[in-house]
C-alpha cells in the first residue's frame, strides 16, 4: 500500500456525502430560511470525502510512525543480543503481534512482506526502502537510507537503529506535548465556529420579525451570502494555524 493514496469505497463516500449534505442543508437553511438556496448549497457536500481522505491519510501515518517506532526498539534489542537482521525482524513480528493482536496492524503487514521478501532471496536494503518510499514518512526514508548506507560500509547497525528509534520519539513526544497544548484550543476553535450558527438560528426564533428583512431583501440575503464566506474561510484558517507539523 502507498500511504499517501487512500480510495474510499462506495459506501464511505456515501456516508461522507450524506451527513455533508445534511450538515450544509441545515447551516444553509439557518442562513437564508429557504430550501431552495439550502438545496442548490447541498451539491458541495461532494467535495467533503477529498477532505476526509486527507484526514484519514495524515492518521493512519500518524499510527505508522508510532509503531515503527515500536519495531525499531524490538529490532535493537535483539540485535543487541547478537542476532542478525533477519532474525530480529521475525523477532520483531512475534513480539508486535502480542502489542497489536490486530493482524491488519501496517507494521505488521510491512515487516511480514520485508520478510517475505528475504525469504525470497532480495535484499533487505530494498525492501526497506520500498517500504520507505510508500510511506513518505520522513523518518523511515531516513532511517532506510542509512541503514543501507550502514550495511554497505559495515557501520554500526544497533547504534543507528537506537539514534533512530530515539529521534522519532523526541519527535513524537514534542508532537503529543503540543497537542496537550492545543487541546483547549481546539476545542475554542470547535465552539466559536458553530457560535454564527447558533446566534442566526436563537434570533430567527425568538426576534422572528426583526429577522424577517435579512431573509426576504436580496441585500439581507447578500449579507448572509458574505457572512457565510468569511465564516468558512475562518474555519480553514483557523484549522491550518493549528496543524502544526514537527
Amino acid at each position: 500500500m502507498d500511504y499517501d493514496i487512500y480510495k474510499m469505497t462506495i459506501k464511505e463516500k456515501l456516508f461522507c456525502i450524506l451527513t455533508a449534505g445534511a450538515v450544509i442543508f441545515a447551516v444553509a437553511y439557518i442562513f437564508y430560511r429557504s430550501i431552495f438556496i439550502s438545496l442548490l448549497f447541498t451539491p458541495f457536500a461532494i467535495l467533503y470525502p477529498k477532505f476526509k481522505t486527507k484526514d484519514i491519510i495524515k492518521r493512519r501515518k500518524n499510527e505508522l510512525n508510532l509503531q515503527f517506532r515500536e519495531a525499531l526498539y524490538s529490532l535493537a534489542s535483539s540485535l543487541s543480543v547478537g542476532k542478525s537482521i533477519e532474525t530480529a525482524i521475525k523477532d520483531a513480528i512475534k513480539e508486535l503481534s502480542i502489542q497489536y493482536p490486530n493482524e491488519n496492524t501496517y507494521i505488521l503487514i510491512e515487516l511480514e512482506q520485508i520478510n517475505r521478501r528475504i525469504g525470497m532471496n532480495e535484499t533487505i536494503e530494498s525492501a526497506l526502502i520500498d517500504f520507505a518510499e510508500r510511506s513518505h514518512l520522513e523518518d523511515i526514508i531516513n532511517f532506510a537510507d542509512v541503514f543501507t548506507i550502514c550495511k554497505r560500509t559495515g557501520g554500526n547497525l544497533i547504534q543507528v537503529i537506537k539514534n533512530t528509534a530515539e529521534i522519532i520519539s523526541e519527535k513524537i513526544d514534542i508532537k503529543q506535548e503540543i497537542n496537550l497544548l492545543l487541546i483547549e484550543k481546539r476545542l475554542e476553535h470547535k465552539v466559536l465556529n458553530m457560535m454564527p450558527v447558533l446566534i442566526i438560528f436563537l434570533l430567527t426564533t425568538s426576534a422572528e420579525e426583526f429577522m424577517a428583512p435579512v431573509f426576504s431583501e436580496s441585500l439581507g440575503r447578500g449579507i448572509m451570502t458574505f457572512s457565510l464566506i468569511l465564516f468558512t474561510a475562518a474555519y480553514f484558517i483557523s484549522k491550518k494555524i493549528m496543524d502544526i507539523e514537527v
